[in-house]
This record gives structure tokens, C-alpha cells and sequence, in this order.
């Protein structure tokens, strides 16, 4: 996979999930992936400081966007600051 087709899987799963945050009144937005391994996401709304975010992150999130793009290792939040 390019390193285009592994963002646009990576917005795809994105967009699967978005659905299921936006009904707890968060929401999730892409930073970046480095090295087609590593993906950098912000959490917003109300997944900010949410008690299961983290739990969200690994089993939602991370395994969606795994799913989509099976080379991604690793999946971190990065606070907004």
C-alpha cells in the first residue's frame, strides 16, 4: 500500500468510528502517520478527558483503523494543549 492508499484507509476507518464517538458527543481528527506505522489522532468534544478514552482508543479506534490499514502499529492521542 502507498503511503496515500494508507491515509485514505486510515480516513475510512476514521469514518466508520466517527459515528459512535459523535453519539457520545466527541469526535476524532487525523494529525498525522509517520512512517506508515504510526498514527497520530486528537480526540475531541466530550472524548476529551472521558474516564474510557483510552479504552476507546485501543479496542475502537486502533483496531478500526487496523482493520483498514493492517501495517499501522500503533495508534496514540495526542492531548490538545
Amino acid at each position: 500500500m502507498t503511503t496515500e492508499e494508507i491515509r485514505e484507509n486510515v480516513e475510512k476507518a476514521l469514518d466508520e468510528i466517527r459515528p459512535f464517538l459523535n453519539s457520545d458527543g466527541g469526535d476524532i481528527s487525523l494529525l498525522s502517520i509517520e512512517n506508515d506505522r504510526l498514527v497520530r489522532v486528537q480526540l475531541e468534544g466530550a472524548c476529551i478527558g472521558c474516564s474510557v478514552n483510552q479504552m476507546t482508543l485501543k479496542s475502537g479506534v486502533e483496531m478500526t483503523i487496523k482493520k483498514y490499514a493492517p501495517q499501522i502499529e500503533e495508534v496514540v492521542n495526542v492531548e490538545p494543549a
